[in-house]
């Protein structure tokens, strides 16, 4: 189909009816650049965590969980919801409604101050001890105003062991305490376990799950949504029950796989002619699900 013919294009979203009418090249770009699906859980996580940033302060803030597998979507909606709430720059300096850090791969108090020092841009001193850290991360997060702390790699808690564990989560305590503002946990279900040795934060910390996609309605919405997003001339036919299996058992049930490999079929439905995602183009997509991969790095390292 050349670049020109595109045809009827109803079975796309209207923005997508645009993509599609451009260049091969610049499809295939447009296919592989991240796109928000708005599934229902999706949907819940952000206007739960709508709630958690629009509450008054008060000295126990309700705490969030966002658990689910690797690759499933947590991040997504963490970014989604911090662009809806993006820093704004005024005349008295910046205001950072919605801060978000990583975990520390090893938490100790210090790494942790730094990493989020390091998250609000902050400039300080390479050798600054505890004490200095804490107190100017403190001061920074009120001085930007900020409403929630969003913490991704929360499952790194576990890292810690014996003292070292109970002192960092006597950390998240204190600032909860301290800040009065709504604490956001990101991270696989490690996170929950962390979170449950600690009688105290586990009452604070509501759990919200992102389990594995199985066949199934939602699944089933998921895969057209999908389909009227990607600019293919075309129609996808991906959302029957039995595409539905085949999808999801080849990328093992998380969104992020999912996606992958959606990508990697339209990209090879632009590239072939095909202009549709199906068994042919499925077959050509540059995809390998994460058992397969695991199976060929162990066997390079044989």
């Amino acid at each position: 189909m050349e670049d020109n013919e595109t045809g009827d294009l109803s079975h796309l979203h209207p923005v997508s009816q645009e993509l599609a009418k451009l260049p091969t090249e610049e499809r295939v770009r447009r296919i592989r650049a991240d796109r928000w699906i708005g599934y229902p859980k999706a949907l819940d996580a952000v206007a739960r965590l709508e709630i958690l940033f629009s509450r008054p302060k008060k000295q126990r803030m309700p705490n969030l969980l966002l658990v689910g597998p690797t690759n499933n979507g947590k991040t997504m909606i963490v970014e989604r919801f911090h662009r809806m709430h993006p820093p704004v720059t005024g005349p008295d300096g910046e205001n950072i409604p919605v801060v978000c850090m990583q975990m520390p791969s090893e938490p100790s108090e210090l790494r942790f101050y730094t990493a989020l020092l390091n998250a609000m841009g902050a400039p300080f001193r390479s050798n600054l001890r505890l004490p200095e850290a804490e107190r100017l991360a403190l001061s920074l997060l009120r001085e930007v105003e900020a409403r929630m702390l969003v913490i991704d790699e929360f499952h790194n808690v576990l890292a810690g062991h014996g003292e070292k564990r109970r002192e960092f989560l006597n950390l998240l305590r204190y600032l909860g305490n301290e800040l009065r503002i709504p604490l956001v946990g990101v991270g696989t279900r490690e996170a929950y376990l962390a979170v449950r040795s600690d009688d105290q934060l586990e009452n604070r910390f509501e759990p919200f799950i992102l389990p594995l996609w199985e066949v199934g309605l939602e699944a089933r919405s998921l895969l057209a949504s999908f389909a009227t997003a990607f600019p293919l001339r075309l129609p996808s036919v991906i959302e029957t029950e039995d595409m539905a299996r085949y999808l999801l058992a080849r990328s093992e049930g998380t969104i992020g796989e999912l996606a992958h490999l959606l990508t990697a079929a339209a990209v090879a439905a632009v590239e072939t002619g095909e202009e549709r995602i199906n068994h042919r183009t499925l077959t050509r997509a540059d995809y390998i699900g994460p058992s397969e991969r695991r199976r060929l790095f162990e066997k390079q390292l044989q």
